[in-house]
């Protein structure tokens, strides 16, 4: 059932850019070493201000060591590997779209809470809701209208007890309508529609329509690729062992992270299913890709992979068709989106 949600509207200032006189510079080792091993430079640059909406610009969180950790920042798509601006709006999950933003932060409560705020192309916030969990993903449609969040909560599992399970909400900002948590959508698996207090989502992505969105169900202990629509509030099972889906800029394909590896604690590999012939495709990416992956262009995916340390992440790329080679594109960076590009 879909509700109505009150907001905390707040008039933000323009997001400033982190005071730094100086460019701050980071050796640091790619986090393969068959990959890359050279050294990679981190710098910064004061000279403008992040804008959303500025076409040739990628999106990310910044996860170099100093000023503006954690904050989201931008580089050129043409120079993912230059001088980044940095801004003042920490997020845990970032994500831009129509000139829009999506960020999903911590939120400092006794329990664990999130926050997530719809930002203006300055990055002032527009409109927020409270969301109970850790912050885990973010998608905005390619319109802007629709916004979705996953977080890790607890206390939701239908197992054991202090467990962790997933909370996805949909919300319409045109109509001002929270779908705080869509497990109470009416599913079909196959033929057969299926009600179960196991049923589990995150990883929305949208279609152009501001309806359609795909998303991962879980529930009797396997995980599908459902379609969703919005507007007649049900959804629908494409395949089995298909996760953290992600939209093409051409609404054809779909990319997801498959489960390639029984017990592994390294188990998935990226695949691209196309919508039209259901073929799905494995990307020349053999490391274990634990994120819900982007479209950098209609044949490009990027994604985030651990750093060596485990302690922060790259962000990498690779063609959509398996063909080709994974390349570092930003390292020290996170939750990546480009603007009029990925869904």
């Amino acid at each position: 059932m879909k509700l109505p949600v009150k907001f905390v509207v707040a008039l933000a200032g323009v997001a400033a850019l982190v005071a730094a006189s100086v460019v701050y510079v980071v050796q640091a080792k790619a986090n393969s070493p068959e990959r890359q091993a050279a050294d990679a430079t981190v710098a910064v640059d004061t000279s403008g201000q992040i804008v959303l909406g500025e076409q040739g610009r990628l999106l990310f969180r910044n996860g170099a060591p100093g000023p503006g950790y954690g904050n989201v920042a931008s580089v050129p798509v043409s120079d993912p590997g230059g001088p980044r601006r940095i801004s003042s709006l920490t997020c845990e999950r970032f994500y831009t779209a129509a000139a829009g933003g999506l960020c999903l932060a911590k939120e400092s409560t006794p329990m664990a809470g999130a926050v997530a705020r719809f930002v203006d192309p300055a990055l002032g916030e527009v409109k927020r809701v409270d969301v109970p969990g850790i912050p885990n993903r973010a998608k905005l449609s390619p319109g802007g209208r629709m916004g979705s969040w996953t977080t890790f909560v607890t206390g939701d599992s239908y197992s054991t007890p202090g467990t962790f399970s997933t909370r996805t909400a949909i919300m319409d900002r045109e109509l001002n309508e929270l779908s705080s948590n869509i497990e109470g959508i009416p599913l079909r698996i196959g033929d057969v529609s299926h009600r179960g207090e196991d049923v589990n989502y995150w990883g929305v992505t949208f279609a152009a329509d501001e309806r359609t969105f795909y998303a991962t169900v879980a529930t009797g202990g396997r995980t599908y690729l459902v379609q969703g629509d919005n507007a007649a509030w049900n959804a629908r099972t494409l395949r089995e062992n298909a996760e953290c889906p992600s939209l093409s800029p051409d609404g054809k394909k779909l990319a997801f992270k498959k489960r390639v590896a029984e017990g592994d604690v390294n188990p998935w590999r990226e695949h691209v299913l196309d919508l039209a012939t259901m073929r799905e495709t494995p990307l020349a990416e053999t490391r274990s890709v634990d994120d819900q992956v982007v479209w950098l262009d209609n044949d490009t995916i990027g994604y985030s992979l651990p750093r060596g340390d485990g302690k922060e992440s790259d962000i990498w790329a690779v063609p959509a068709d398996g063909s080709g080679a994974a390349r570092l594109l930003v390292p020290f960076a996170s939750s990546p989106s480009v603007t009029g590009a990925s869904r």
